[in-house]
């Protein structure tokens, strides 16, 4: 990855940084420290957003969640990408592939908003991501 390279952050990534006890968590520490050395321009989008923040209320506690949500307020060159319902209709397309089982619809919408940006890298830890072109960082 180059220095100041687009990169888009999926949920099991936020999940993985945000909790300790996640079996990922030291690679995904190990991937975020290269892509903020790299002073990539980060973003994200609103579907994972709601989707990391629900995970971790469920799966952590709520005040896990509020310190993750108040966290993202601190990164440099931060962008959260809305997700319109022309997004979500394009979406739909990728669950007509056959080598896109178990996609979800987040991940769908997520690749749309990648590729209408030219974002190429995707800090994630699901295969759908390299599946679909993107190159994974983590």
């Amino acid at each position: 990855m180059r220095a100041r390279e687009a990169v888009f952050v999926d949920t099991g990534a936020w999940i993985a940084l945000a909790l300790t006890r996640d079996p990922l968590h030291a690679r995904a520490v190990e991937a975020w420290d290269e892509i903020t050395n790299n002073h990539a321009r980060i973003h994200t989008s609103v579907p994972v957003i709601l989707e990391t923040f629900t995970f971790l209320d469920r799966n952590a506690r709520r005040d896990v969640a509020l310190a993750w949500k108040d966290s993202l307020e601190t990164i440099n060159d931060f962008c959260v990408l809305a997700c319109s319902n022309n997004d979500m209709r394009e979406a739909w397309r990728y669950f007509t592939r056959r080598d896109l089982h178990k996609l979800s619809a987040v991940d769908a919408t997520s690749f749309v908003l990648m590729s209408q940006r030219g974002i190429r890298f995707a800090f994630a830890f699901d295969h759908h991501f390299a599946t679909v072109g993107f190159r994974l960082v983590g």
